[in-house]
């Protein structure tokens, strides 16, 4: 189970990195132009940067605090808040009507859920 929260963790790290780190790079105007990023019509400018900025901020906390063995316990709360990102996410997918693209939103809700779960509970290191 341990081997298995640090492959998910990593995976979400890289993940929510990249796409934290682009929406932080690209401005909003053309993220709207690629498919699926319609999204970012309902946000200010500063609002998709400051969701950028949490992504990178919780791809960080999934691995960092663990790895360097430094507060490990932020690596249960930096996977729940990549989870409440994407809760709101799928809200917003709702509104819009992509359910399509909602998918993928529930996949990564999912998987944060997953490694919030595990490092609270049965994996916490901790305990």
């Amino acid at each position: 189970m341990n081997l298995a929260l640090w492959i998910v963790a990593g995976l979400l790290a890289v993940a929510y990195f990249v796409g934290g780190s682009l929406k932080l790079i690209i401005p909003k105007e053309k993220i709207a132009t690629v498919r699926g990023g319609g999204w970012v019509e309902d946000f200010s400018a500063g609002s998709v940067k400051s969701i950028g900025a949490l992504e990178v901020l919780g791809a960080v906390g999934l691995i960092l605090p663990a790895a360097l063995d430094i507060v490990p316990v932020l690596v249960p709360v930096a996977a729940l808040g990549l989870a409440t990102i994407m809760v709101g996410a799928v809200i917003t997918r709702i509104r819009r009507r992509e359910a399509t693209f909602m998918v993928g939103d529930l996949v990564y809700l999912v998987l944060a859920g997953f490694v919030a779960w595990g490092r609270f509970g049965p994996e916490s290191f901790t305990g």
